[in-house]
């Protein structure tokens, strides 16, 4: 697809323009006209700083296709309804465009293998195509924070990670959405998050493929979570989005290793130890507190012991994941907390 095409075949709803009053949303039109055809500077309705700000960030969340746009500057004369956008790019014209080609071709290949699946093995090929293919970058590189980074060099932070699922999902006819939630410096946040909500069927449900790659090779504690769930270790939104209400569908419960009685616990584990895998279950016979994971943790080593093995125990504690593997060699069974983060 050439990249204008793709523009062209994205045709899901704008979701943050649907949201703005008529004013924003003929600002979002106009800054959307002029970034797409690469102006040096355009005009646009006037619009105070922040709101413009907003206007601008969110464009670019409904559009991860426009990539190359990374600030601006503005001027305006004192009688003028108008002001002049001065945007700033990553990159020179010529290199946008051979980007745009390059991130046209990257988006078509990566969607031609899912075209005949289902909605939900389409959500699953994306979130499996960032956990096994994009690392985080630590080094927070401009366009880390765009499509660029996740599908042109395979880095990327959580904006770059949501707008790459967010394309995919686009290319595919996934309803999606960015998600943004707050920093919260009280807790050591210092940084927004952001991640995806989908619509699969009729029901949304939230998605977050940078938490999940930050677990290792493909978790699933964050693919498909209702509102609940998610903000057991999520700041709130700041940004309007659907209500996730459905609980159902979560990864681990459709796939049946979502637990309510130990027994089944203590049957699964001593299947792992038997065969050699790793068990990765959720729990959700009541709170996970400290004396329920003591419990859980006592009967994960006693099938361990039984069959000559030592468990090693990874925690993901908000969403009450366990992933278990066990050992042939003589140690004392291993929990390590593991925290889902950028």
């Amino acid at each position: 697809l050439k990249y204008k095409e793709l523009q062209r075949n994205i045709k899901m709803e704008p979701f943050y323009y649907n949201h703005m009053n008529k004013n924003q949303q003929a600002v979002y039109r106009a800054m959307q006209q002029g970034l797409t055809n690469l102006s040096d500077e355009f005009q646009i309705p006037r619009l105070e700083g922040k709101d413009l700000s907003n206007v601008f960030f969110e464009l670019r969340l409904d559009h991860p296709e426009i990539f190359w746009a990374s600030g601006f500057k503005y001027k305006y004369y004192p009688d003028s309804p108008n002001l002049i956008l001065i945007p700033e790019y990553l990159f020179d014209k010529g290199k946008i465009r051979e980007h745009q080609k390059a991130m046209g071709a990257r988006v078509e290949k990566l969607a031609r293998p899912a075209m005949k699946l289902t909605e939900l093995e389409k959500e699953r090929y994306i979130h499996d195509f960032i956990c096994e293919h994009v690392y985080y970058d630590k080094l927070k590189k401009p366009y880390s924070h765009e499509i660029i980074g996740p599908l042109g060099q395979g880095v990327g932070v959580c904006e770059g990670i949501a707008k790459s699922v967010k394309i995919l999902c686009d290319t595919l006819g996934i309803w999606c959405m960015i998600a943004l939630c707050g920093n919260n410096p009280e807790k050591g946040i210092k940084y927004r998050h952001t991640w995806n909500i989908v619509k699969i069927g009729k029901t949304y449900y939230h998605l977050d493929a940078t938490f999940d790659n930050s677990l290792g090779k493909c978790s699933y504690d964050y693919f498909n979570l209702d509102d609940k769930a998610i903000f057991r270790d999520h700041e709130p939104l700041i940004a309007p989005a659907p209500a996730c209400t459905d609980s159902d569908h979560f990864y681990y419960k459709e796939k049946k290793l979502s637990f309510t009685k130990q027994e089944d616990v203590y049957k699964r584990s001593l299947q792992a130890a038997k065969k050699g895998k790793t068990l990765t279950f959720h729990w959700r016979g009541g709170y996970l507190t400290k004396e329920v994971l003591r419990e859980l943790l006592d009967l994960i080593e006693k099938a361990g012991k039984e069959r000559q093995k030592t468990a090693l125990i990874k925690l993901n504690w908000p969403q009450a994941v366990l992933r278990v593997r066990y050992t042939d060699e003589p140690i004392q069974p291993v929990v390590t907390m593991e925290e889902a983060n950028e």
